[in-house]
């Protein structure tokens, strides 16, 4: 007899994916510049740790908030009793502004429409349980976050249906790739609850288009379905074109008289804009008052801390710093992925053209010995054991084309970021990885092999799902 519900027993939280793997690996064996110079350096946790001295020295400078004051007076007591799973105004004030500062202040937002989270992964799940029963489906555009296997189906009971981007466009939406995945889930007897980006791109590190914000508000008027937009990391947009928000162009558009208005939700998060993921702080901003009223109650279930929520209504009050912040972190990450970019292409390695994030994708195609996922798996494992770097690999975003893999660069010192590159390059420059890259330019040669081998390995791959 077992004693264990199916949800304990099932093996759908996606923990299997070599995205998952990567980090075990990492975890079993950490680099350690001093304890463990020859272990694993992690390339595969989207964390910004580059400006932590900004939020350190607002910290010594602001004692009270810390120490849970108010004009010198302590709140310890008014914070550690019961609080509203609405959560503190104060905060939800400070956090709307925030918002709307990091979005030029072209956009405002209503603190009675944002319901808080414990984090973004907290946030898409209540939007999935609000927006989706079990067997329904939304459809997202590849590749993708590997965590929204696990965020999005695995208590909810949702589907998710690729959009099926490429390299030729750069992994943009096209208006035939909608309307294929919402005709791949109709061949599967999904009804298609609506479609789910993120802006920027998690693992492109690249910003949507107003060209793409207007396709998919068209696609999903005609198809009277949902749209969440996941803008955890606007804030990191480091180069043009500035980022857009999907609220931008819903107002330019004049969707507030529409239907749309309500269809549309965005997430937003402090981890990794202010580099806070331990804090647990996420949002879900929706026009829709159900909605809003809904994820409020299911919210109860994964609260921020009211000392949290006190700490950071004090920090994101202060404009003076806010506007410092953002700038000053949003340099530094410029910095630091030009350095990612500059050194790879040093030892023959490019990567897609990106303005955001905290990652860039790395195209190996080059260094495969085939063109398939089983030849990425095996480059994957070179470069996770051989070499000593945890990278995710592309198929564990559901990219379509092997070789691609995306790398972090600023969850480490730059020292740490240097010994990465020059232990990639030692990889590229072995003899034996030189005849790998010798077979494999002269199978490319074969066009139509190639293609063939492609196509098998895909469909493979899909069988496997």
């Amino acid at each position: 007899m077992k004693l264990l519900s199916k949800k304990a027993m099932c093996n759908s939280h996606g923990q299997d994916s070599s995205y998952f793997l990567g980090w075990e690996e990492y975890e079993k064996n950490p680099y350690d510049v001093i304890r463990n110079p020859k272990g694993i350096i992690q390339m595969g946790l989207a964390e910004n740790q580059l400006s932590f001295d900004l939020l350190e020295s607002w910290l010594t400078q602001n004692p009270d908030a810390a120490a849970f004051k108010r004009n010198g007076d302590s709140i310890f007591r008014e914070l550690a009793l019961f609080q509203d799973y609405h959560g503190l105004p104060a905060f939800k004030d400070a956090l709307v502004q925030f918002m709307s500062e990091i979005r030029g202040n072209k956009v405002s937002f209503d603190s009675n429409k944002l319901v808080l989270t414990a984090g973004a992964t907290s946030a898409n799940e209540t939007l999935m349980f609000c927006l989706a029963d079990p067997g329904d489906a939304f459809l997202l555009p590849t590749p993708y976050y590997p965590g929204f296997d696990r965020d999005l189906k695995w208590r909810t009971g949702a589907e998710i249906v690729p959009i099926q981007c490429t390299s030729s466009n750069g992994f943009r939406i096209t208006e035939s790739a909608l309307e294929e995945a919402y005709k791949e889930a109709e061949r599967r007897n999904l009804r298609v609850k609506g479609v789910l980006v993120t802006n920027p791109s998690n693992p492109l590190g690249t910003t949507l288009t107003k060209k793409e914000l207007q396709l998919l508000l068209t696609f999903v008027s005609t198809k009277q379905i949902h749209l969440i937009s996941d803008e955890i990391y606007s804030g990191t947009v480091f180069n043009s074109p500035k980022f857009v928000s999907v609220m931008e162009v819903l107002i330019e558009n004049n969707y507030m008289y529409t239907d749309v208005w309500d269809r549309v939700h965005i997430v937003y998060s402090l981890s990794k804009d202010l580099g806070l993921p331990g804090f647990r702080v996420g949002a879900i901003y929706s026009n829709d008052d159900m909605v809003v009223s809904a994820a409020t109650k299911m919210s109860s279930f994964g609260l921020i801390s009211s000392q949290t929520q006190y700490l950071l209504s004090s920090l994101l009050s202060d404009k003076k710093f806010t506007k410092n912040y953002v700038s000053e972190n949003q340099n530094r990450l410029k910095k630091r992925h030009e350095m990612l970019v500059r050194g790879l292409k040093q030892i023959g390695i490019r990567c897609l053209e990106s303005n955001a994030g905290l990652f860039c994708w790395v195209d190996m195609r080059h260094l495969l010995s085939s063109n398939t996922f089983d030849g990425e798996m095996e480059l994957w494992k070179k470069i996770v054991y051989e070499v000593g770097l945890n990278i995710s690999p592309g198929s564990s975003c559901h990219c379509t084309e092997p070789g691609w893999f995306r790398a972090c660069f600023a969850n480490m010192s730059e020292d740490t970021l240097n010994i990465a590159i020059q232990r990639l390059k030692a990889f590229v420059d072995s003899s034996d990885n030189k005849d790998d890259i010798q077979n494999q330019q002269h199978s490319n040669k074969k066009k139509s092999f190639s293609k063939w081998v492609f196509r098998l390995s895909f469909n493979e791959r899909q069988r496997e799902r």
